[in-house]
């Protein structure tokens, strides 16, 4: 397979060097996002819960995900501690988030599952948290709750 690739790569070499292409500037290339301020949450879930889940799932995943702590040094959150500041010091709303995050965790990798926190602190990245934090939104939309 590598002898064809590189056959291949000769061939396009050959038969596109008689192309003229003027240089690329870089430095008029845009590298970042050209809007930098925070995207807003417009279709938020109607019901509570549902919608503490999703602002949490934003929050994860615009201002960071952490392990070991509810919030780090850069501001980062784990599971628990996202759902702390988007419940908005509503312990039952809170609580209620927690619960069905539990629920959506443990229909996906077992009862085994002792905790939100141990199931945060059990990855090392953020991608598998997010999706559950996410999954359990629409959960507890489903639930109406």
């Amino acid at each position: 397979m590598i002898v064809r690739l590189d056959e291949a790569t000769v061939a396009f070499e050959v038969n596109t060097a008689h192309i003229d292409t003027a240089p690329v500037d870089l430095a008029n290339v845009v590298t970042g996002p050209i809007d930098t301020a925070p995207a807003v949450l417009t279709d938020l879930f109607s019901t509570p819960v549902a919608a503490v889940l999703q602002r949490a799932h934003h929050r994860l995943a615009s201002s960071g995900w952490c392990t070991n702590a509810l919030v780090d040094a850069d501001g980062a959150r784990c599971m628990l501690g996202v759902i702390r500041i988007e419940a908005h010091g509503d312990r039952r709303l809170e609580g209620d988030a927690a619960g069905v995050l539990l629920d959506a965790i443990r229909r996906q990798f077992g009862d085994g599952v002792d905790s939100v926190a141990s199931f945060n602190d059990a990855h090392g990245t953020a991608r598998i948290p997010l999706r559950m934090v996410d999954q359990a939104a629409g959960l507890a939309d489903a639930r109406g709750l």
